[in-house]
């Protein structure tokens, strides 16, 4: 019996050394915190939503913003909201590029065809390639991908729409690889629903099993997701997750993604098991919801025929 105290309490007290040990260490392979001050952000998409909250929170941070979206009266309005948030009037600026896609109705809803791939992730492809030689130049940046948890899970009603996200975590993890040398690195973030016009727009068309299946990780602010982000991507965070769902979806999706926290690490380690455990409660509640909501169709379409 005290042999069996014993080697408890030297298991315990190694657990508890080792994890000192990492908490110690961690610090000194984690890059340096990125300063905003007199930096210069480019926000894809920033004339609302995400894209706008992140634009203040840079702003109260003392950067300068240039601003992509398509509707240059939203950019108009967007710019005189986040003129009120400048701190610097002698150094911080705030341009707006109008990049709209579209001149005619017909033309719009062939962007929206491929809007997917294009915008999710050639989008994010061609803005990196815009600015990219500008940081390998100066050995500093930092660059933010705006994923979904739908890039990292598979969801009912959004074949697509995930499709284009998972691409876009191989283009960052590779990205990733290849501008570390040159002190860049890359934020993978992955908001769930957020109150945006964006999201407000796909609700009207949304399948149920979707809307049913979304609603179990809850519904967050613009402005609470542009703080993790810019926490994140100064602290040059990987992989970005938002809420309790986000962060488990984290440790269990994160493969051999980049990892610069050692206690990151440690706990991708050592929760995985567990996690993967409750992912199948999550499952099963989604199978059922679909399986629930094709019979509900299909007895409504009985009911059709019989009248």
């Amino acid at each position: 019996m005290m042999e069996a105290s014993l080697f408890l309490i030297i298991s315990i007290s190694l657990v508890v050394g080792f994890i000192f040990i990492i908490y110690i260490v961690s610090p000194l392979i984690t890059p340096r915190r990125l300063k905003l001050k007199k930096a210069h952000v480019v926000i894809t998409g920033g004339s609302s939503g995400i894209g706008k909250a992140v634009a203040v929170e840079v702003l109260r941070q003392g950067a300068s913003v240039t601003l992509l979206a398509r509707n240059q009266e939203k950019l108009k309005q967007a710019k005189q909201d986040l003129e009120k948030h400048i701190i610097d009037k002698g150094y911080q600026k705030i341009l707006c590029i109008s990049v709209d896609v579209a001149k005619d109705y017909g033309s719009m809803e062939q962007a929206i065809q491929k809007q997917d791939m294009e915008v999710n992730y050639l989008g994010s492809v061609y803005a990196t390639r815009a600015v990219l030689p500008y940081m390998k130049k100066q050995q500093c940046g930092r660059i933010v991908f705006i994923s979904s948890q739908a890039g990292q899970l598979g969801l009912y009603g959004y074949t697509s729409y995930s499709g284009s996200k998972f691409a876009l975590r191989g283009f960052a993890e590779a990205l990733q690889m290849e501008v570390k040398p040159y002190n860049i690195y890359v934020t993978l973030n992955f908001p769930p629903d957020t109150d945006t016009p964006m999201l407000q727009a796909e609700m009207e068309t949304q399948p149920e099993e979707t809307r049913l299946i979304s609603e179990t990780s809850g519904l967050y602010q613009a402005h609470d997701v542009a703080k993790i982000i810019v926490r994140d991507s100064l602290n040059a965070v990987f992989l970005s997750y938002v809420g309790m769902d986000g962060y488990m979806l984290s440790i269990l999706t994160c493969g051999m993604s980049p990892v610069t926290s050692m206690m990151v690490g440690v706990q991708q380690v050592a929760f995985m098991g567990l996690f993967r455990v409750i992912s199948h409660l999550y499952i099963g509640s989604f199978d059922r919801i679909i399986r629930k909501c094709k019979e509900q169709r299909e007895a409504r379409l009985g009911d059709a025929k019989d009248k």
